[in-house]
């Protein structure tokens, strides 16, 4: 394979990588990456993902696999590949330059402090408590119960490295501040302060993402998808349901 397909070759997988690790379907990063390498005059090549690894080669070439470890939601470098996609369709980029994007976009920070998030998560615990039927004077003990979740889920996931037994303790952490909050008083519906705190934890992306790689044919990576998020959505019922035994 000559230099020149092999640049390609690397801005293919990269592209891909990042995608999959940011939460894109699998369908959509296989046509990002044909897409490149059509660009990129790269004959009759062929991609093949799953949510833990990329296969892609071109006829009577070398076949390439890059493993996929860690996964987690972040549209904006899927924003930012795909922006680097159109402008390889435009053939407005070299593939050397092309790759230096993609390392940039790969080694980025995350988008916004852990903070930050934590707030975000609180305010959007709240918001759902209200809108699932809450008490005003809900909002607030779900606004607190789900920023100590997210929290918890942080910490628990550096701690331990396994995203389900982190979101089993966050929920079960939500459980237990919303008890306490009843219990003195801070509160009223102790099921909808829950339920809006878990709401950051449920994992709709892998749901959608689910669907629609079944209907896009992607067998394999719909049904591995749909599993990841009934074991999330189990993590997080299994954790409240232990709080409500314990009391």
């Amino acid at each position: 394979m000559q230099q020149d397909d092999v640049s390609v070759a690397k801005v293919c997988l990269l592209a891909g990588k990042i995608m999959l690790q940011s939460g894109a379907e699998t369908y959509r990063v296989e046509d990002t990456m044909n897409r490149i390498a059509a660009s990129y005059g790269l004959k009759k090549a062929e991609s093949y993902a799953t949510p833990t690894g990329i296969q892609f080669s071109t006829e009577g070439e070398a076949t390439y696999f890059r493993r996929i470890s860690n996964r987690s939601t972040d549209l904006h470098k899927i924003a930012e590949v795909n922006h680097i996609s159109r402008q390889i369709s435009a053939q407005t980029i070299e593939p050397k330059e092309a790759l230096l994007h993609l390392k940039g976009i790969q080694h980025a920070s995350e988008s916004f402090p852990y903070w930050i998030q934590m707030i975000a998560a609180a305010f959007v615990s709240g918001s759902f408590t209200i809108m699932f039927g809450g008490a005003w004077p809900d909002f607030l003990p779900s606004f607190f119960a789900g920023g100590i979740g997210f929290f918890a889920m942080i910490w628990f996931e550096k701690v331990v490295e396994i995203r389900f037994i982190a979101e089993f303790f966050a929920s079960f952490m939500i459980a237990i501040a919303s008890g306490i909050a009843i219990h003195i008083g801070f509160g009223i519906q102790m099921d909808k302060i829950i339920i809006g705190a878990v709401m950051p934890l449920v994992p709709g992306l892998h749901i959608t993402n689910a669907v629609r790689d079944l209907m896009a044919g992607h067998l394999v990576a719909g049904v591995s998808k749909g599993v990841e998020a009934i074991l999330t959505a189990f993590a997080i019922g299994a954790g409240v349901a232990v709080v409500f035994a314990i009391i």
